[in-house]
C-alpha cells in the first residue's frame, strides 16, 4: 500500500496548510488545516477535512465494512449501517486520540442484537486494523442500536 501526500499551499501562494493525497489505488483525498487567527499563513482555509478527521473517518469505514461483511456472511438481512465516532484527544503534542466511542446504527430485517454485538467485537478484536492500531493509544468503546427495516 502506498500514498503520496503533497502540500498545495493556498491558491499557489505556498502559504496555508492544504494537502492532496494520491493513493496507490488511484484516488485523491484533499485535506486542510484549521484556520490560524494569529498567523493566517500557518493555518488552513477550512476547505477540507483535517488530517486527523480523515484518520477517524478511515477507522469508521474500516469497522463498518467489517460489521456489514460479518453480518452478511451470517446471512442476516442487513440493509444499512452507520457508525458515529466521537473522540477525546491529548491536550499536548502529539495530540493522539485518548478515547474513541463508536455508536453503530444497524438497519435490517430481524437482525438479532447478539449477531450485531458479535460482529462489532470481531471487527475490534480481529479484523479492523485501523481500530486495533488506534487502540494502542485510545480507549475504544462501542454501542449500537438496531433499526427495523
Amino acid at each position: 500500500m502506498e500514498c503520496t501526500v503533497s502540500w498545495t499551499g493556498a491558491a499557489g501562494t505556498r502559504s496555508g496548510m492544504g494537502f492532496v493525497a494520491e493513493t496507490g489505488s488511484g484516488h485523491t483525498l484533499v485535506m486542510d488545516g484549521a484556520p490560524d487567527a494569529v498567523n493566517p499563513a500557518n493555518g488552513g482555509q477550512n476547505l477540507a477535512p483535517r488530517p486527523m478527521e480523515t484518520v477517524l473517518a478511515g477507522t469508521g469505514g474500516c469497522t463498518a465494512y467489517d460489521v456489514v461483511l460479518i453480518l452478511k456472511r451470517g446471512r442476516h438481512d442487513v440493509r444499512g449501517c452507520s457508525v458515529k465516532l466521537t473522540t477525546e484527544r491529548a491536550d499536548t503534542d502529539p495530540k493522539v486520540f485518548t478515547k474513541i466511542h463508536m455508536h453503530f446504527s444497524i438497519t435490517g430485517k430481524n437482525v438479532p442484537a447478539p449477531a450485531i454485538e458479535r460482529a462489532i467485537a470481531m471487527s475490534h478484536e480481529k479484523y479492523c486494523s485501523a481500530s486495533i492500531m488506534l487502540g494502542k493509544t485510545a480507549a475504544i468503546s462501542t454501542s449500537f442500536e438496531v433499526l427495523e427495516a
